[in-house]
């Protein structure tokens, strides 16, 4: 895939699930056994509005959109989701192209990686898709109290590049991190066109 950087471009951002590493199906999976051992069913069309959002706060929204509220500790849904899609990330494969243009720019344009991922998980799957040095700096879910599509995932990330806000360009997979790079006077790049988004 040929794809180039515009002159005034200073910088980048990545998403990581969906983006960077195609780990959405897996996500689907690991949703879908834990809910179902309380009951619940997670459907691709429920998870898709969340993408970029943390595991607990999908939890919270499941368990409200059936009612359970107070029935269901949200806590053990995502523990339990955690758990299931560890057990399968050592499958994760890197999304091609997206991975490319990280290749194809490294140490040429400072690069940070923003996500709704927490931090754990989301070095090993780095790991996993041999990308773990690639990015000055990693912005997790456990990095900041504003979740997509707040901007302040890919704000402390452009602050920690020193790069103003609109000489970035934000690569995602999700329309929470879309708005959030927009929010944020930044400019988003929908990979889901790149390659086969099915889950």
């Amino acid at each position: 895939m040929n794809f180039s950087i515009p002159e005034k471009i200073e910088g980048m951002i990545f998403d990581l699930d969906g983006t960077l590493a195609n780990t959405m199906p897996l996500h689907m999976r690991a949703w879908k056994q834990a809910c179902q051992n309380f009951g619940l069913d997670m459907t691709s069309e429920f998870l898709r509005s969340f993408t970029g959002t943390p595991g607990k706060n999908i939890a919270r929204a499941i368990i409200s959109y059936y009612n359970k509220e107070g029935v269901i500790d949200p806590e053990l849904i995502a523990e339990q989701k955690k758990q299931n899609f560890i057990n399968m990330q050592h499958l994760v494969k890197e999304v091609r192209p997206v991975a490319d243009i990280v290749r194809k720019y490294h140490g040429k344009m400072p690069m940070a990686l923003g996500t709704g991922g927490h931090r754990d998980t989301v070095i090993r799957t780095l790991e996993v898709i041999g990308m773990e040095e690639y990015f000055d700096h990693i912005v997790t879910a456990d990095d900041v109290s504003r979740h997509k599509p707040d901007p302040e995932t890919f704000i402390r990330c452009a602050d920690l590049l020193h790069i103003q806000y609109d000489r970035i360009m934000v690569f995602e997979d999700g329309d929470l991190g879309i708005r959030a790079a927009r929010t944020a006077g930044m400019h988003p790049v929908d990979v889901r066109g790149w390659y086969e988004y099915t889950w």
